[in-house]
Parts: C-alpha cells; sequence; structure tokens
C-alpha cells in the first residue's frame, strides 16, 4: 500500500433489515453505512467502486459502477463523507469487500481498500 493509499480510511457498520427480509424465501437484506475519511493533505473525489459479497453457501457476486449512491463525492482533506446502502443475500451470513477508485485533484488515481466485513442475522454467531 502506498502512502496516498494510506491516506484513505474506510470504517463500516452493519445492519440486518427483518422487516423487508423473508427467510422462508432465502432473502436477506442487509443495510451498510460507509464512512470514508481523507487524512491526506490534498482532496480526492471518489469515482467507482467495486464489491466482492459472498454469501455462506460460497456463492460470490461482484459489482462495479461509477460513484457510490448515485454521486461522485468530492473529500476534502481531514473530512469524511459518509452514505448508505444495501444488499439482499440467500443465506443469513456472508461477507463484502472492495474498493473504491479515488482520483487526486492533481490526477493521480488509486485504489482505496474496503476492508472485508461481516454481514449476519443478529444471534447468529455467538
Amino acid at each position: 500500500m502506498t502512502a496516498i493509499e494510506d491516506s484513505i480510511k474506510v470504517e463500516v457498520k452493519t445492519e440486518y433489515i427483518e422487516e423487508q427480509s423473508d427467510p422462508i424465501e432465502e432473502r436477506y437484506l442487509f443495510r451498510y453505512t460507509i464512512t470514508i475519511v481523507n487524512l491526506g493533505e490534498s482532496a480526492v473525489t471518489l469515482k467507482s467502486r467495486y464489491w466482492s459479497i459472498t454469501d455462506a453457501n460460497n456463492h460470490n457476486s461482484e459489482v462495479r459502477g461509477q460513484g457510490v449512491v448515485g454521486e461522485t463525492p468530492r473529500i476534502e482533506p481531514d473530512s469524511a463523507y459518509q452514505y448508505t446502502s444495501g444488499t439482499v443475500m440467500e443465506t443469513p451470513l456472508g461477507v463484502m469487500e472492495g474498493s473504491y477508485t479515488m482520483i487526486t485533484d492533481d490526477g493521480v488515481s488509486f485504489k482505496a481498500q474496503i476492508p472485508l466485513f461481516r454481514l449476519a442475522v443478529p444471534g447468529l454467531l455467538h
């Protein structure tokens, strides 16, 4: 990881959405809130995202797209950008990880890693 990649910190909080899930139909909805913190000295713009989502049956899906939630946010130094999104899985347990493609005002492109995080129905794991 280079110094510029180290300047972006990604924090994740997850939530199981019981009222929109249907275990009988193997439909488990999870919400995740991402906070992207710019610890660097220059502003960056989030251009695209990549997700790898794996459920408990080891079924993997990949998602690629421009920006996040319809935006390509510019994040100033010492500030943060937060958004909430969601995913549906066929199992009550899974993991997600990925990366954001960021670009500095100087035109330098780099990947900011999204750490592996777990999606789990409460009470499923101890």
